[in-house]
């Protein structure tokens, strides 16, 4: 348990981001984690470098309405200070904060405290020995490091970890979560380090964490992305959509466009995917420019809007023909069409929760 959030054990694959804004100003942070919750993300990490950040914390606990896990690095005592600010995790490397008494310092504070730990391997940071040993980062060595992690931590009889091998190099970071899951019955949270810009770090992170997720592998994914913290949660959320892990918001069926089209598609979907970040329930809208395959994708979802003539474009409920819509008017009137369909669905699963009870 993540605070309130589970993680494992065959609960929901649950999706994090990270703050980029000094954790010592609480105000900046919160706000940050504002727009996250909103994007839907399910647990924050904070960096915890020094003093100022620790005291910072409780207020930011406080405040969130997800768990927050405290990144420390180095300096244990920021980690108890963490722990008993009321953070629901811990991120350590158990090897870089010292002795073993050091470690047994820190696991005392997460038991007292009810932190979990998340033990965090990363190829730009291995240690020395590992690296003598292997050359270079490889599967193996994150491994070795992982499991070498995981014992400090057994030997204090602590159990309520997660673990990480994350690279920036795809293929080293796939092949040691599959190396690593098949030693270990342990939740992993999965992330290509250092991945990239918005752009190349989403493909780099759909490509890697994908085929992880698709085989079984994976209980909790962050997305580290050159973009803010809330772009992060969005392309996360879309990879587990498009395993079909998890269903949250609206899944957009759109086409590239082309001379055929009869409004420009682009900037439509770019607008209603704006308009629509606010919605919550799974449900799925098809945008396609004309009737060559407009028809036929908006047979299969529940709302959909394909391309006329004249401006005029024909509007999809349920996979039927309902009316036709004027350029004009096309963007509100979609927007207005998927609130109302969000409505009748929640309403309905409310009624069966009630009926069930």
């Amino acid at each position: 348990m993540v605070g309130t959030v589970p993680v494992g054990g065959g609960a929901p694959v649950t999706v994090q981001t990270m703050t980029n804004t000094p954790t010592s100003d609480p105000v900046a942070t919160i706000d940050q984690i504002r727009r996250c919750e909103d994007a839907g993300v399910d647990i924050i990490r904070v960096s915890a470098p020094d003093v100022e950040s620790t005291a910072a914390l409780k207020q930011i606990v406080r405040a969130s309405r997800v768990p927050i896990v405290a990144d420390i690095h180095f300096h244990y005592k920021r980690a108890l200070e963490a722990a008993d600010a009321g953070v629901a995790c811990l991120r350590i490397n158990p090897g870089n904060i010292g002795s073993a008494a050091r470690v047994k310092e820190v696991v005392n504070a997460a038991k007292a405290n009810g932190c979990a730990i998340r033990i965090g391997v990363n190829g730009g940071s291995l240690e020395r020995h590992l690296l003598e040993k292997y050359g270079e980062p490889c599967p193996d060595a994150l491994v070795e490091s992982a499991m070498d992690h995981i014992k400090l931590l057994q030997d204090h009889d602590f159990h309520e970890f997660k673990v990480a091998v994350k690279a920036s190099d795809l293929f080293l970071a796939v092949a040691a979560y599959q190396q690593l899951a098949e030693v270990v019955d342990c939740p992993l949270h999965l992330g290509i380090t250092e991945a990239g810009g918005l752009i190349g770090g989403t493909v780099k992170s759909s490509i890697g964490m994908g085929s992880l997720l698709w085989y079984g592998i994976g209980d909790t994914i962050r997305v580290s992305l050159s973009a803010e913290p809330e772009e992060e949660v969005r392309v996360g959320f879309e990879i587990l959509k498009a395993l079909g892990i998890r269903n949250r918001g609206v899944r957009v069926v759109s086409c590239p466009s082309c001379a055929r089209q009869g409004f420009d598609v682009i900037r439509t979907v770019q607008a209603l995917e704006e308009r629509l970040t606010h919605i919550r329930t799974p449900m799925s809208l098809s945008v396609l420019g004309c009737v060559v395959n407009g028809p036929g994708e908006a047979r299969e979802t529940d709302i959909g809007i394909t391309g006329g003539g004249n401006g005029k474009h024909m509007v999809y409920l349920s996979g039927v023909t309902d009316h036709h819509v004027q350029d004009a008017d096309m963007i509100e009137h979609i927007v207005r069409l998927v609130e109302a369909k969000a409505a009748e669905i929640d309403a309905a699963d409310e009624a069966r929760a009630l009926a069930a009870a």
